[in-house]
């Protein structure tokens, strides 16, 4: 059984500036969406940072309001939170695949989100990974945002040359 296996996880990351993470979570199963945001709050919290919920109507939703979100606000991070339970329809097949590439997709982006949208086969496994005090998946993706939102930080402390050098020696950017 999963529950019994023991995983490594990285340190929690440290930062110098809190960072401000949006969680946005389809609350279909209500209990499991709050233990999973219970979950990603704690992470975030003890990681120093500050959380904001923003609840949409289903998983495919998260994706675009995070997209939304990352265009029209200041948030360093983001969390998306969900349930998709196996039904009798392909619509299972549907919604899991297409969040989770939206999300992914993002991500390569550039943007620092982590995936908690819970994809089971019955509820009993999404209640037990739901949990914060039982699998956590919630604080897992919480952890998994803010470990990214280290990295973007560290790396975009850098400087990459693209393009031309000017007479100055600085590099011509192109954000034009």
């Amino acid at each position: 059984m999963a529950g019994s296996e023991t995983h490594y996880a990285l340190p929690r990351p440290s930062f110098d500036e809190a960072p401000k993470v949006l969680i946005v979570v389809a609350p279909y199963y209500r209990d499991i969406a709050d233990n999973l945001i219970a979950g990603a709050k704690a992470e975030i919290e003890a990681a120093g940072g500050t959380a904001e919920v923003a609840e949409v109507p289903g998983a495919l939703e998260v994706p675009t309001a995070i997209g939304m979100a990352a265009r029209l606000c200041d948030y360093d991070a983001y969390v998306a939170l969900g349930c998709v339970i196996r039904g009798e329809t392909t619509h299972y097949d549907t919604v899991c695949n297409d969040s989770s590439r939206a999300i992914q997709l993002m991500g390569l982006q550039g943007l620092c989100i982590g995936n908690g949208i819970l994809t089971v086969e019955t509820r009993e496994q999404a209640v037990v990974r739901a949990d914060p005090a039982d699998q956590d998946k919630g604080g897992g993706a919480a952890a998994a945002a803010l470990h990214l939102l280290a990295l973007s930080r560290k790396w975009g402390d850098r400087t990459k040359g693209v393009g031309f050098k000017t007479s100055a020696g600085d590099f011509l950017s192109s954000d034009r």
